[in-house]
Formats: C-alpha cells, sequence, structure tokens
C-alpha cells in the first residue's frame, strides 16, 4: 500500500472511532451515573432518617430500598459494640448488602477552645474515628459544637489540621468539617474559612441545605467551591411553615415537599465537579412513626424525582 494512502486510512480510522486504544479513552471519560442512570451521584440514606430502626435493621433498609450508601451515627456504632457487636464485621455486612459508607457522624466535642479541653478530648476523638474506620468509612464530621462562641480562628483551623492528619494517618479517614445553625460555626462560609485557614490540601466542608437555609447562609456560595472541597452533600427540604426563625431540625421534610430550591441546587452542585455522595438526611419525629421501609423507599423516590428535574 502507498504511505499516503496508508496515512489518509490511518486517519479516517482515528476519526471514526475504529482504533480500540481511542474507543477505550472514549469510555473512560464518560460520566459515571448511579439509580440506574438516574443520578450523577451515589444516593446515601443517614440513619437518622429511620432513627427507630436497628443499627442492622437500617443496613438491611437501605439496601433493599435501593441507596447505595449509608450514613451512620457515632452514637449507634457505639451502642451496636456495647451490645457486644463486632463493627469490622457489620463494615463487611453493609458491602454485602452492595452499600459503603461515605461519612460517619460525627466527631462531637473535638475543637474545644483551649489546649487542655484539646489534650481531653482527644480519646474521645481517636475512639470515634477507629469507630468509622472500623466500618470503613471515607470520612468523619468534625462538628464544632464546642469551639466557643467567640472562637479563635486560628486556633480552630489549626486543631482541624490536627484532625486532618491524626485521620489520615492513623485511621484511613479524611475528616470534613460540618457547620449548624445552633453551634457557633453557623455557616458554609464560616467552615468554608476555617477549612480554608486549615491549610491542609485535604481540608472539606460538609455543605448541609438545611442548616444553609436557616442560618441565612443562602446557597450561592456553592457555586464558589470546588468539588474536592465537599466531602458529603447532605439534603432534604424545609416547609413554608413555621417561619424560618422557628424552625429546627425536626420539620426537615422529603425532598420536593418543601420551598427549598433543590432543583438548582443540584445543578449548581454538579458545575462544581463535586463527585461523591448526596445524603439524605431528615429527623422529622413524624416520618419515625410511620413504616421505615416506605420512608426510606419515599425518600429515594422523592429524590430522583428532584434531580430529574434538576436535569443533572
Amino acid at each position: 500500500m502507498e504511505r499516503r494512502k496508508f496515512i489518509t486510512l490511518g486517519a479516517a480510522g482515528i476519526a471514526a472511532g475504529s482504533i480500540p486504544g481511542i474507543a477505550v479513552a472514549g469510555l473512560q471519560n464518560k460520566e459515571k451515573r448511579y439509580q440506574k442512570g438516574k443520578s450523577p451521584w451515589p444516593v446515601c440514606l443517614d440513619t437518622a432518617t429511620i432513627r427507630p430502626a436497628s443499627l442492622k435493621e437500617k443496613v438491611r433498609i437501605a439496601a433493599k430500598a435501593g441507596y447505595d450508601a449509608i450514613e451512620p451515627w457515632d452514637g449507634e456504632l457505639q451502642k451496636f459494640e456495647a451490645d457486644g457487636g463486632n463493627l469490622k464485621d457489620l463494615g463487611k455486612e453493609i458491602k454485602d448488602n452492595g452499600l459503603f459508607v461515605p461519612s460517619v457522624i460525627g466527631l462531637w466535642n473535638a475543637l474545644p477552645p483551649t489546649k487542655e479541653l484539646w489534650d481531653k478530648s482527644l480519646t474521645d476523638t481517636r475512639n470515634r474515628m477507629r469507630m468509622a474506620a472500623d466500618i470503613g468509612a471515607q470520612h468523619i464530621q468534625t462538628i464544632p459544637n464546642t469551639i466557643g462562641v467567640n472562637y479563635n480562628q486560628k486556633w480552630a483551623a489549626d486543631r482541624y489540621r490536627d484532625i486532618i492528619e491524626m485521620g489520615i494517618n492513623d485511621y484511613k479517614l479524611n475528616p470534613a468539617l460540618v457547620f449548624v445553625k445552633y453551634f457557633p460555626v453557623k455557616t458554609m462560609g464560616q467552615a468554608v474559612g476555617i477549612a480554608l485557614d486549615a491549610n491542609h490540601p485535604k481540608a472539606m466542608v460538609i455543605p448541609d441545605v438545611y442548616h444553609m437555609y436557616i442560618s441565612e447562609g443562602g446557597f450561592e456560595g456553592i457555586k464558589l467551591l470546588r468539588g474536592d472541597m465537599i466531602a458529603i452533600f447532605q439534603f432534604n427540604d424545609a416547609p413554608a411553615a413555621p417561619p424560618l426563625d422557628q424552625l429546627n431540625d425536626s420539620h426537615r421534610v422529603y425532598p420536593g415537599d418543601g420551598i427549598l430550591p433543590l432543583p438548582q441546587i443540584f445543578k449548581d452542585l454538579k458545575g462544581t465537579g463535586y463527585k461523591g455522595c448526596i445524603s439524605l438526611e431528615m429527623y422529622n419525629p413524624e416520618y419515625w412513626k410511620e413504616d421505615l421501609m416506605m420512608v426510606a423507599e419515599a425518600g429515594l423516590r422523592k429524590t430522583l424525582e428532584v434531580l430529574q428535574k434538576a436535569g443533572v
């Protein structure tokens, strides 16, 4: 074959994607999707959503309802162990049920305001990290509930950096920082400020749309984040009543049943390049009175409906 014809045919083959290497590269660049293609993110069930169930029952419900992941709380892990359970075996059971653990809630009292209190907190902090690591968690939430009203941001950032190092080096966990209206670190902006000042490449935050709303921090800041700064994204909806200043965690409702601009929020989250889990987190005692399997199934169904509206 003439050299000129060979080059021409080769170029045509590449253009048509006929070279196996080119075809594979194209597939590798294709976005991974979940929930039979309906979600760009794995959908996680925060166990508080079905709080009355036992931990093993929560795993069963999350798997049967069709979630990709489960997000437990430290208190139930502690109780599971106290009742004779083995957390490493539980981690295997979670995996065998087709689930994974993106995050555990959490490191309470982990950012106290003084060195004396910090030193005292480390025993509990390490035990909570150990429990999270035993079930194979990727992240653990660092909760600034005792940081102090007029907290020193540099102190908080330095201690958060210490927690990151401890988590990564000793437990293969990446601790992330949360914000809660009822605590001194109330808004996403405040949490991001501490995370940035920690000056660590693995510093991360965990946004929660409910606290973004009731803290009046707003949602526009999502667009300013890079997706890899977000460890897990917690969501739910908020009702129109009672008034904003009277809302508490018990008022969280199913996605789409409230007034939050969830479709736009998910569009903005997609724009950050975020690749982690979205976690359904509701503490509504009215839901706890219902069939918990039906609550979990409804939560997933309504989540996928909102994602469809978002067009993500």
